[in-house]
Formats: structure tokens, sequence, C-alpha cells
């Protein structure tokens, strides 16, 4: 800077402040501008209450002017079993107790055991379908005799046909099972009278039953050399070429480098036999049963024990095909598995649903005026809670085989858990840009507090959009095209652009973006109550804090992008989903028939509500932990254990 800009500099500091004093109106002034009613209109659509713009949040409730624009809140379930109980007339709390306990063991008991046992195919799989179903009628049962015994206390409630209609969801899935079984069944016993398999008890379980393909033709003695024994499978070590058997690497010569595939030390042979794979598998027909070892090899992956939880195939492992092997049938196969297994995980989301409105009904909730902000915050909330907890399960290392854990991806072949967060950011921006006119009529102008919401969701619409757009590997090409076209064609003809080690890992900062705005934005929405301002704050801060720690995860994880197929569990985003979930959490705590309810039985305190989120969201990640976990403890016991050595 030179010598005149800085002695000039100092000068304009107190210069400009002295400005700013002189152009701000006198006392008088800003006096007659709050009293004037042509200038200052009040704030249309802020709660149905008439407060101006300079208005501050009431302190204490006034039932004068809430009863003028809600109606009194009627008797409920709640009220009657155990506030306004009254001693000559029978009340059954104990059976709705019943009701919620089995619902409660099946949907976030059973189901998601019965998933993981399915994930391995396991033979107990099939204990927890019973299991499951007969949880649900007990819990039925127990709520039939309930409604027998007790008044009806909501009308119009839809907890109950919505509860209906999902579990004739699940009588689909589990009717299509056991289509599957039918076909599986049909299928061996053709092959047991053609010949091609013998009847074995075992054999019969396995394949009908269990769904697993035991029988496979067999190999001669003559391929014995081309696979893995099991004494060569207790040293198998997953390793990348260039952190095997070297000494450690600085980090800036280890980002310089180019990422090459990950390989198992099997893939040697691959290398010198590029041809044996194709050869070994065409030539299938032959006398005896092959064993589960010489199936986990790179000619082919038929292992018993291969898994569908995790929606897709045949992963972790590189694998030779031969040309005809992909056909539109196993297409339509594949396809079918991941609907299928994304129909019995979408059951337990639907659990949490029937948590909610069974909340609501019990309470009395979401009536009258009341109805359309407790569904945006029911509904709003339950999502970010939702994704908080998937977030969390990431961080324990599910969804790893797809390279969303944090980790590089075994295949290259599925979309990035940034692109699946931001195809549900524009769903969820795009159906929301409508929604928030429901219960205006034609004609009626657009209030600041619709205005405020469509422009949140149009916000997640087009940042999704964006997120999606740089996820895909075909706009990232065109991204790249004008450095390499820049490259003189001589030069592209004898050697391949080498890729920056960020490329190994998706840094897409829009869905952190998108949650990030809506926390502060939110933070500052306008409420009628002290209280209510508080609450929002609260989780408004919340979902700020979890984009602030995505953000500092793409950080490190830039500064050194992951090299191994193994989860490596980043702190930042423990800490983020815990914060995501939790603000979800206080979103749906925030609705204003509860901020109400509290101020009126003098709970309206803010470290209570917080502390009751804090100690929910740390049981939610207690089950979410022991699922996880108890999915990864039956893999281990499924598959053959795999050793790993340390690459710092």
């Amino acid at each position: 800077m030179r010598p005149q800009a800085r002695s000039i500099l100092p000068l304009l500091i107190p210069a400009l402040a002295v400005a700013l004093v002189a152009a701000a109106p006198q006392a008088r002034d800003s006096h007659a501008l709050l009293s004037s009613d042509h200038r200052l209109l009040p704030r249309d659509g802020d709660h149905d209450h008439a407060h101006g713009h300079h208005a501050q949040p009431l302190l204490e409730l006034n039932e004068t002017e809430l009863l003028s624009s809600h109606s009194p809140t009627p008797p409920s379930y709640w009220t009657i079993d155990l506030v306004d109980f009254a001693p000559d007339e029978p009340r059954y709390p104990g059976l709705m107790a019943l009701h919620v306990l089995c619902m409660c063991l099946a949907f976030f008991g059973a189901l998601p055991i019965g998933i993981a046992l399915r994930s391995v195919k396991h033979a107990w799989r099939g204990f927890t379908v019973p299991l499951f179903y007969g949880l649900c009628a007990l819990g039925l049962a127990a709520s039939a005799l309930y409604k027998k015994l007790t008044p009806d206390m909501y009308e119009g409630s839809r907890h109950g046909s919505q509860g209906y209609g999902w579990l004739f969801f699940a009588v689909a899935l589990s009717a299509l099972d056991l289509v599957a079984g039918v076909a599986r069944l049909v299928s061996y016993v053709k092959s047991v009278h053609s010949g091609e398999e013998r009847f074995s008890f075992k054999g019969s379980w396995n394949t009908v039953i269990l769904g697993r393909d035991s029988h496979h033709p067999a190999d001669k003695a003559e391929y014995t050399n081309l696979v893995a024994e099991p004494a060569e499978l207790d040293d198998i070590e997953l390793k990348t070429r260039d952190i095997e058997d070297c000494e450690p690497v600085p980090l800036h010569v280890r980002r310089s480098r180019t990422l090459e595939p990950i390989r198992t030390v099997f893939d040697a042979s691959e290398d010198e036999h590029p041809e044996a794979g194709e050869w070994a598998n065409d030539d299938a027909p032959h006398g005896s049963p092959r064993s589960a070892v010489s199936e986990r090899t790179i000619f082919g992956n038929h292992s018993p024990r291969h898994s569908d939880d995790t929606l897709h195939d045949l992963v972790g492992h590189t694998i030779s095909f031969p040309s005809g092997i992909k056909t539109k049938k196993s297409v339509l196969k594949k396809i079918g598995r991941v609907a299928f297994a994304t129909a019995e995980r979408v059951l337990v989301f639907a659990g949490f649903m029937q948590v909610l409105t069974g909340i609501v009904t019990y309470t009395g909730g979401c009536r009258g005026n009341y109805l359309n902000g407790c569904l945006a915050h029911l509904i709003k909330g339950g999502i970010f809670w939702c994704y908080g907890l998937v977030t969390f399960a990431r961080y324990l290392g599910s969804f790893s085989e797809l390279g969303w854990a944090w980790n590089r991806a075994p295949a290259n072949e599925y979309p990035t858990a940034e692109f699946v967060e931001s195809a549900v950011i524009f769903f969820y921006g795009i159906t929301n840009t409508w929604m928030e006119r429901f219960g205006a009529q034609p004609g009626d102008p657009y209030t600041t507090k619709q205005v405020q919401h469509i422009s949140i969701a149009v916000m997640f619409w087009f940042a999704g959009l964006v997120g999606m757009g740089i996820e895909s590997k075909t706009v990232r090409r065109w991204l790249a095209s004008g450095s390499t076209a820049a490259v003189p064609a001589a030069r592209l003809s004898q050697e391949a652009v080498a890729e920056p080690p960020s490329y190994s890992a998706s840094f897409n900062p829009f869905p952190a973006l998108c949650i990030g705005v809506t926390g502060a934005a939110m933070s500052a929405h306008f409420q009628t109550y002290l209280f209510q301002v508080q609450i929002h704050m609260l989780w408004g801060y919340l979902l700020t804090g979890f984009a602030v720690l995505r953000c500092l995860t793409y950080f490190f994880l830039w500064l050194g992008p992951p090299r191994s197929i193994l989860p490596s569990r980043p702190p930042t985003e423990a800490l983020g989903a815990f914060f995501l979930a939790c603000g979800g959490l206080m979103f749906m705590f925030s609705t204003e028939e509860l901020t109400i309810a509290a101020m009126r039985q003098g709970h309206d305190d803010v470290m209570m509500f917080l502390n009751v989120g804090v100690a929910i969201t740390c049981l939610a990640f207690c089950w979410t932990l022991g699922i996880v976990a108890f999915k990864g403890w039956l893999k281990s016991h499924t598959h053959k254990a795999v050793k790993f050595h340390s690459s710092a």
C-alpha cells in the first residue's frame, strides 16, 4: 500500500462515522415515524396476531387475544385418562400403554432385527416375521379394546387408518417374499427331477427357505490352482498399491499422487492371467460341488452367504463377467431387490410417523386453526430428525459399500451420498413451494409468512438441483473440458490426464448450505411470545451448527481424501448428526400449540425443552448404534474374516 493511502485511511473512518450519525433521524422524527399509520403498516400474516413491525415479543400469555383467533382446547384422551381423572368413571390407560409398547417393539425391534438378519440370509430371519405380526396383533387388540371402553375424544383421526395402511403394505411385502419362496421351491424341485441337483434336507433348506444358492456346478481338478484355498484366505489383506510395504509418507506427498484402484492380494493372479476368469466361468458344468472358498475369488461371487441388504450385488471384489451374464433378467432382479430392500426400510420410518400421529391423537393436538402449522412443524422437523439418524448411521459405517461412510467406494457405479441428499432436498423444495399456500383462498395476497417459507422452499429447489448437477459425472466432465481442451491433441493421444486426489471424494456444500441457511433464517423468525422466539432460535442454531460441522468435515477430508474402503468416521460428522437430529426434534417441539400449552402449565423453560430433546436424541442414537452393530456382528460371523494393516 502506498504511503499516501496509509495516511488517508485513518481519516476516512472517523469521517464515515460522523456522516452516518448526521444522516440518522432525530429522536422526535423516529417517534413521528412510529406514530404515523400511513408510513408503517402492521405485519401481515404473523400468527393471526396484530403486532406491528416494531412490536416486542410478549412475556406472558394473553388468553383473551389467543381465544380471539383459536378455539378453546377441547378435552383429549390424555386429559380424561391422567389429568382430569374421575374416580367414578373407569379409565384404561394401561391398554393404551400396552398398545404403544407392542407397536414400538414391532416397528423398532422385530422389524429392524429382521432386516439385519435378512441381509445375511440368516436362518433366524424367518422367525422375526411372525414375531412382528404377533406384536402388531397384540397391539391392535389392545387399541381396539381401549376404543371400545373409552369415548371418542378425537373426531376425524387418521392415526388408525394410516396404521392399517402401513400394515397392509407390510403384508404385501411378506406376500412378495412368499411368492419368491414358492418360485425357489418350484425351481429346486425341477432341478432335482432333471438331475442337476441332488436332494438333501440342508440343500433344500438353504435354497428354498433361506434363498441361498448352495448348489453350484463343480470345477474340475485342473482348476484347483486358479482359486484361493482356506490357508490363503486367512492371510488376505485389503491394500492399495501406493501404501503396500512402504514407509510413512508425508501428507503433501500423498496428496500429489494419482490414486489407483483398490485391489486385494489376489489381483496379482488376475494381472498374470487376464483370461483365466472368463475361461473358468465359461466352463461351469462339471462334477463336484464348489467350496464356499472357491466362490469368493476374482472369478465370481456365488457365495451362499452373499448379502442383499446393501441394495446392490457384488461389491467389494474385482470381478470379471462374461459378456452374456448381464442380461435384462438379471437387471430386473437387481432392481427388484433394491426396491424390496428400500420398501422394508421405509416401514421403519413409517413407524416413526405413526408415533407422531399417535401422540397428536392421544393428546388432542393439531385441531382447528393449529392444523397447518402443526403439520408443517411435524413433517419438516421429522425429516431433519430422520436425516440426523441416517447421518449418524453413515458415521458408524452404514452404506460403506456404496462409499457413503466417508470412505473410498469399493465400486464407482453408484451415486454419491451428496447426490442423494441433493435429490431429497430438491424434491422437498419442489413440493413445499406449493404447499405453503394451503389454507389460503384464491386471490388472497401473499403474506409475509408465506413469502418467508416459499423463498426457503425455492432455495431448497434450486440448491438441490445445483447439488445434483455437481455430483453428475457427465457435468463434471463438461466442467473439466476447458482445461483438457487446452492440452495439445498430440499429448492427449499419448498420456491420460491425472486426476487430483480430491476427485476421489465428494465435496458438495449445497446440502449443508440449505440446512444452515434454514437454521439461520428460522432463528430470526418472528413469534408472538418470547418463549416461542427462544425455542425457534434454539433449533435454528442447532441446524446451523450441523452445516458448520459438515463444512469442517469437507475441509479435513479435502486435506486428506479417504484412501481406504473402511469407514473413516470423522468426529465432526458425529457431532453434526447429533445437532441435526436434536434440531429436528426441537423443530417439532416449537409448534405453537405445544409452546402455548407449556406456558399455561408453567413449563416454558428453554433448558427443560433442550434437555428433553437431548435425552431423546441420545436414546435414538443408542438404538441406531445397536442396530448397526448387530448387523455388523452378523456379517462378521457369516463372512470370512479379513486382516487389515495400518496405513499411517
